[in-house]
């Protein structure tokens, strides 16, 4: 099954991407999602490739552009996102697409903290610049304590790309040297980053660790007063989880700090997601439903018998990022391991958010013509 595109042009008026944010009063506040998604189709599907973790981004002339990790399909998913990932910018008309490969972005040179495994992708606009962070390695030894976080700039969407610190040959963010920090000594490094440009002029880095006490994997955060860094971990996690959960997207909402994460091991819907909201975007409440498990919830005849598993033959979402439209989640997009269409890669999908009903829960959006 090969799904279609349905969406070709959009009005961006209120979607430009702004300088560091004025959050205005809002009496909402920030609800459940999961309900609110239907599936639009792929958004990238290129044979030959393992695609992942796709970062949405508009620019001034309307176009959306995702920023994801990528690698060639004839290596084996595990451990070819651990060496050969690459970071590739891909763009479209509209946040439905077709999005079309426009670049590579950053690569492994096999030198450095970041030799190989260029990897998720976020991608951001703080000023007049762009801002990309993603995690890489140095292909030494175990590769999860490896993972750290680049951040690299650039004026303009295609380039060139600079690293926001100066320093080639050092990250953004790794793990803490000082034992009271939550996640020192980390077993998966620091990795998923998702940075967030705060009212105050500061820059919110989150990112996913491993706890030294009790061995979860939590979101955590380090502050900077400056884009350049130095980017200070916070002594505790933000998220309060007794599991792991990954793959954090930071996004203001209603005039709170918001983060979509997996929930790969139930805390409320086993393979489904997230949604984690926040007053000062250092200490999260209990979560809400983000979105649904792929597999169970948009496909009400079951999976295509054609779906090829890369990643795990569980048909579940991770990775998720938002595209923001009038300063709502408006556009959902997330990898899965599993490609529905039984293609030779594992593929990005876009969800869309319904249209309110009159009563003010989520209506059904109507249908376009294929």
């Amino acid at each position: 099954m090969r799904l279609s595109y349905l969406f070709k042009s959009i009005s961006f008026v209120s979607v430009l991407c702004l300088s560091y944010p004025v959050i205005a009063a809002d009496d909402r506040k920030p609800e459940a999602l999961a309900d609110q998604w239907e599936l639009v189709g792929e958004a990238i599907n290129e044979s030959g490739w393992d695609i992942w973790g796709s970062s949405p981004i508009v620019t001034g002339d309307g176009k959306v552009h995702l920023f994801v990790a990528r690698w060639p399909g004839k290596y084996p998913f595990d451990p070819a996102w651990r060496i050969h990932s690459q970071i590739a910018r891909y763009t479209a008309d509209g946040p439905e697409g077709p999005f079309v490969f426009q670049e590579v972005v950053l690569k492994g040179d096999g030198k450095g903290w970041d030799a190989q495994g260029y990897h998720n992708p976020n991608i951001q606009k703080v000023g007049d610049r762009f801002v990309l962070t993603c995690i890489a390695n140095d292909g030494k030894g175990r590769h999860g304590p490896n993972q750290r976080i680049g951040m690299w700039v650039a004026e303009n969407i295609g380039g060139p790309w600079t690293p926001a610190n100066g320093k080639v040959d050092v990250p953004i963010l790794a793990p803490p040297t000082d034992a009271a920090i939550w996640c020192y000594q980390s077993g998966c490094g620091v990795n998923n980053p998702a940075l967030l440009a705060m009212p105050d002029g500061r820059l919110h880095l989150y990112f996913k660790a491993k706890r030294a006490d009790k061995g979860q994997v939590c979101m955590g955060l380090a502050i900077a007063e400056k884009l350049e860094g130095p980017y200070v971990i916070e002594a505790k996690p933000v998220t309060a989880n007794d599991r792991t959960i990954e793959d954090g997207y930071a996004f203001h909402w209603r005039g709170h700090v918001c983060i979509m994460t997996t929930d790969n091991h139930g805390m409320l819907e086993w393979g489904g997601g997230l949604l984690w909201a926040s007053n000062d975007g250092k200490q999260f409440d209990a979560p809400m439903p983000g979105f649904h498990h792929f597999g169970e919830h948009y496909f009400p005849n079951g999976v295509p018998k054609t779906a090829k598993a890369h990643y795990t033959r569980v048909v579940k979402c991770e990775r998720p990022q938002i595209l923001m439209i009038d300063s709502e989640p408006a556009y959902l997009y997330a990898p899965s391991g599993v490609a529905v269409d039984g293609s030779d890669g594992t593929n990005c999908y876009l969800f869309r958010r319904k249209k309110p009903a009159l009563n003010g829960t989520p209506g059904k959006t109507e249908p376009r013509p294929h």
